[in-house]
């Protein structure tokens, strides 16, 4: 099992996918909402989690009702926590992979990479970039 498969099923609170089929059937379970106080405790603000994963009104909405969220919002949650952890990894902090997540870069159109965590082709782009970084082809 990989690091980055630890470090998912530690931040979800959840057993440690062995892979991704497991991952997928977590997304398919869909998260209970308890997952975005997850998400704050690890750095992001609630701005964030509002304008990447589900907005405050939804969330409000779904807790009152003692909702599930659905697979798209679970879906987005395990892209961020995947790409904060590569970020992680490649940066050796959470503090920079955050700082690095949340600054305007030039190869996204001065787009935040947190901003293209909203879809799985705009996470791809991020991850693409960050291994090229990591590789030392990029900063």
């Amino acid at each position: 099992m990989n690091t980055a498969n630890v470090q998912i099923g530690d931040w979800l609170g959840v057993e440690p996918p062995a892979t991704e089929t497991d991952i997928l059937r977590i997304v398919e379970g869909r998260l209970a909402p308890a997952v975005i106080n997850r998400l704050i405790g690890l750095g992001l603000e609630r701005a964030e989690v509002d304008a990447v994963i589900v907005p405050l009104r939804t969330l409000q909405h779904r807790r009152s009702r003692r909702e599930k969220l659905t697979l798209e919002e679970s879906d987005r949650v395990l892209r961020v926590i995947r790409t904060l952890s590569l970020a992680e990894s490649v940066y050796g902090s959470r503090e920079r992979a955050l700082a690095w997540l949340r600054r305007p870069h030039p190869r996204l159109q001065d787009r935040t990479p947190l901003s293209y965590l909203k879809t799985d082709s705009g996470s791809r782009v991020i991850e693409g970039l960050l291994v090229q970084i990591d590789e030392g082809m990029f900063v």
